[in-house]
This record gives C-alpha cells, sequence and structure tokens, in this order.
C-alpha cells in the first residue's frame, strides 16, 4: 500500500450508484482524496445500459422532475443536462381505451398561472372524470397543500385511506391519483405511505408552477451515470474501482477505517456506504446502528420493463399513459438506442408484483394486443424484437410506517455514514432521494472532520 493511502483526508464510498457517485463528488469537490469502490463492471447503479446487439438498451425508463433540485444539480456537475433536457411545460397526453364511448385522449398540462391556478384549466377540461369528481379532486389538492410530509403521523397511513376520507372515488385516484402515484412512488395508493405521497403531491404539483416539467435521459441512461460520471469522477481526482466487492468494513485504530476489497486493505479517515439497505446491513460493524435489523424491514418493490421493436412508427409522442389497460407509460426510446429499422417503445410498469416473474411468451400475450388496441398503428406492424427486463428490487417498498425504518445518514459509529436512496431523505426512491443521500452523506463526513462545506443546492442560489 502506497503512503499516500495513510494521509489525513482520506474517504472511501463504496457503492457506485448515483448516491455513490454524488458523495464521491462531493467529498472531492471539499478537498478530500477519494477513493470510490464498484463491484459492478460499470457505475450508475439501477439506471444503467446495456447493449443487445447494435442497439444501446436502458434497463428501464427513468424521468425526473423540475422540482428534482438535487439530480439537476448532478446533471450539471457532469455536464449532462443538455443531454436530459425539461419540458418546457409539463404536458401529459393520457389515453383511456376503455371509455364508454370509445378511446378517449385526455392531457395533464399546466399554464403559467400561480399554483395552483396552473393546472385548473387542464382539470377542468380533464375528459377521464366528470364534474363532480373534477371538483372533488381540487378539494382533495387544497387539503393536501396543508400537510406537512414529514408530519409522523402521515407515515402511518396509506394514502388511499386519506383519498377515501377526502371524498375521492375509485375512478379519481385510478384516472389521477394513482396515474401519478404509481409511476413515482413504485405503489398504489393502498401500498403508499401518505407521508411520502403528500410530500410527492405537494412538492410536484403544488409548490411552484414549473415543478412537474418532466425530464428525461435523450441519450442511454449509461452516457450519462456511467460515462460522463466516469469522467466527472476522474476529473476530480476521485480514483475509481470498478469490479471491487467490498468484503468487510472495519475499524483501525485512531477513528480510521479499513475497507477490505479482494487483495487489498484500503485504509480511509470516513467511509460513506452506498449499498442496498440489505447489502449496508450485512456490511455495518456492530453497533454502527441501535436497530440495525429495521434495514431488513424495508421492504422492496420490482419494475417490470416491457421492450418492444416496431418495424415502423407507430407512436408520434414521446410518450404517453393510459388508463383501461394494463399498460402505464409508454416511451420512444428509438433515437436514444439506435435503432434505425423502425420504432423501438418502451413500456414501463411500475408497483409489478403480479407481473415480475411472468414468462416472456405470457408478457408478449398480454402487452401486443394492448399496444394494438391504444396505438391503432401498431395493428399492421410487424415486431422485430420483443424482451422484458426486471427490475425485482427495483425501490425501497413506500409502505406505511417505512419512515421510521429509513435511518439517518451518521451512524453510531464516527466517521461512517450511509447514503441511497432508502436512507431518510423524506423523498420516495427515485434518482432525486438517491443523490439527496448523497449530499446528506457527505455532508455528515466533511462535518466530521471539521470540513468547511456549504450544500451544493445553497451554492447554486
Amino acid at each position: 500500500m502506497s503512503d499516500d493511502r495513510l494521509r489525513p483526508g482520506h474517504a472511501v464510498v463504496v457503492g457506485g450508484g448515483l448516491a455513490g457517485v454524488t458523495a464521491a463528488l462531493r467529498l472531492a469537490d471539499c478537498g478530500l482524496r477519494v477513493t470510490l469502490l464498484e463491484g459492478r463492471p460499470r457505475l450508475g447503479g439501477l439506471a444503467f445500459s446495456f447493449k443487445r446487439g447494435d442497439l444501446t438498451i436502458d434497463n428501464g425508463q427513468h424521468v425526473y422532475l423540475r422540482c428534482c433540485t438535487a439530480y439537476r444539480w448532478f446533471l450539471d456537475r457532469i455536464d449532462g443536462a443538455r443531454l436530459a433536457p425539461l419540458q418546457n411545460r409539463l404536458d401529459v397526453p393520457v389515453l383511456d381505451v376503455a371509455h364508454p364511448r370509445g378511446p378517449r385522449l385526455g392531457r395533464l398540462r399546466r399554464t403559467a398561472l400561480p399554483v395552483p391556478l396552473h393546472l385548473a384549466a387542464s382539470l377542468a377540461t380533464y375528459p377521464h372524470l366528470s364534474l363532480a369528481e373534477r371538483a372533488g379532486v381540487a378539494r382533495a389538492a387544497l387539503a393536501l397543500q396543508k400537510l406537512d410530509p414529514a408530519d409522523p403521523a402521515l407515515d402511518g397511513i396509506d394514502f388511499a385511506t386519506w383519498l377515501t376520507r377526502h371524498g375521492q372515488s375509485r375512478r379519481a385516484v385510478e384516472a389521477l391519483w394513482d396515474l401519478v402515484g404509481v409511476a413515482t412512488l413504485n405503489a398504489t395508493a393502498s401500498h403508499a405511505s401518505m407521508g411520502l405521497a403528500a410530500m410527492v403531491f405537494k412538492t410536484g404539483l403544488l409548490s411552484e408552477p414549473g415543478a412537474a416539467d418532466i425530464g428525461w435521459a435523450h441519450v442511454p441512461l449509461g452516457d450519462l451515470h456511467d460515462t460522463l460520471a466516469r469522467k466527472a469522477l476522474d476529473s476530480a481526482g476521485v480514483r475509481t474501482d470498478l469490479r471491487a466487492k467490498v468484503s468487510a468494513i472495519l475499524p483501525s485504530g485512531h477513528g480510521r477505517w479499513a475497507v477490505d476489497v479482494p487483495g487489498e486493505r484500503i485504509e480511509a479517515d470516513t467511509v460513506v456506504l452506498a449499498v442496498p439497505q440489505r447489502e449496508a446491513h450485512d456490511l455495518l460493524p456492530y453497533g454502527a446502528l441501535d436497530d440495525p435489523g429495521a434495514l431488513l424491514d424495508i421492504g422492496t418493490a420490482p419494475i417490470l420493463n416491457v421492450h418492444v421493436l416496431y418495424d415502423r412508427k407507430v407512436l408520434r409522442r414521446p410518450f404517453f399513459t393510459a388508463l383501461g389497460s394494463p399498460v402505464q407509460w409508454v416511451f420512444d426510446r428509438t433515437d436514444a438506442s439506435g435503432y434505425t429499422d423502425g420504432q423501438y417503445l418502451a413500456l414501463s410498469q411500475s408497483a409489478a408484483q403480479d407481473e415480475i416473474d411472468e414468462p416472456v411468451a405470457v408478457l408478449r400475450e398480454r402487452y401486443l394486443p394492448e399496444l394494438e388496441r391504444l396505438l391503432p398503428a401498431a395493428r399492421g406492424a410487424k415486431v422485430r424484437d420483443f424482451f422484458v427486463t426486471r427490475e425485482r428490487t427495483a425501490t425501497f417498498a413506500p409502505t406505511p410506517g417505512v419512515g421510521r425504518l429509513r435511518p439517518a445518514a451518521r451512524t453510531n459509529a464516527p466517521g461512517l455514514h450511509l447514503a441511497g436512496a432508502w436512507t431518510a431523505t423524506g423523498w420516495p426512491a427515485t434518482m432525486e432521494g438517491a443523490v439527496r443521500s448523497g449530499f446528506s452523506a457527505a455532508g455528515a463526513a466533511l462535518s466530521a472532520l471539521g470540513r468547511p462545506h456549504v450544500h451544493p443546492l445553497e451554492e447554486a442560489a
């Protein structure tokens, strides 16, 4: 081991997802020497790309909102914002194929008016709800705006119970609340903490007019979260080791830490553990948390992604979402993947507990007819390829009570800190939550080392 590894101010970050990369960049930007260890052969965690023949495929569709200020900082920091632009204004096409009068297209759009008037025109003309249901949604939104998402009492009830208490019909839940909530929380209203739901809707729809404008990568995710992230880490002086599976994190005396990887023990002044909660549980030294078993009580939720390559263009919009169909959100990924022989659609199916283990043949029989029902142009198109990607533990499960299980960044062990979307960020399991956790862990580490620092969002302001 070289002598420079033993000098003060060395941080080791374990895990190369968004949380770990963020923590490593922040620590390096504040003057620490940083080593980032990732067991996989790439960075990016669960938001990554892979090759399928000549195409570059994202494992799943990931979007962010204008209110996701931490993830936007991340994009700026890796010089990737131009590759994942935001809509000028929120505009979500919502197609209902089960309407009694035939398929109907509605839109959730905003204006430049102040909150909550920015959505008033869209709600007033939303064809998927009755006039009474629209009025009820407006009343519930006003009630939701008064809530404090951090109130522990809200974490103890489910979102569906709150919606029922506030007069929301089953149709209103399906056509509006779950339309947004399932995609952001990865759970239906009946399985989602009211605290997390309140945070999503209050921040995304009721904080400022443009908060819910949608952004997504126009290039493969790997170009951002792996290639550009690695370039930023290199420029910051971070040593990044891939295929470096950490086997142990141990106190080494005098307030320092030893991190074991195959064939090497790395000494550190501070460690950020940025891996999934169950892996973190296995690596935490004794006494680091008062109740380490709580990490194992944080459940997980799956996301199923269906990929369909047609021989022609069948969708003229960049994306849409559906009602009255098992299809949830559909995105055009043709250009990003490099597909040139037609159109490539990616279906993102959240809260997919009932389908995550279904055979591909069964999913093909289910989803291809649905796409033909939603998209008339698909009825005469040839399917060149159909495949699925499965993330069985895509997110932590946002169930009622999960808030009390999520640990803070700081542990009982001086110099050891936690990061990951599953930690106590106040956000659900999103890219935004992951980056925020990296901020928190790096800030806690810097404070413990006596290093002056400013929160990156305050720097941006």
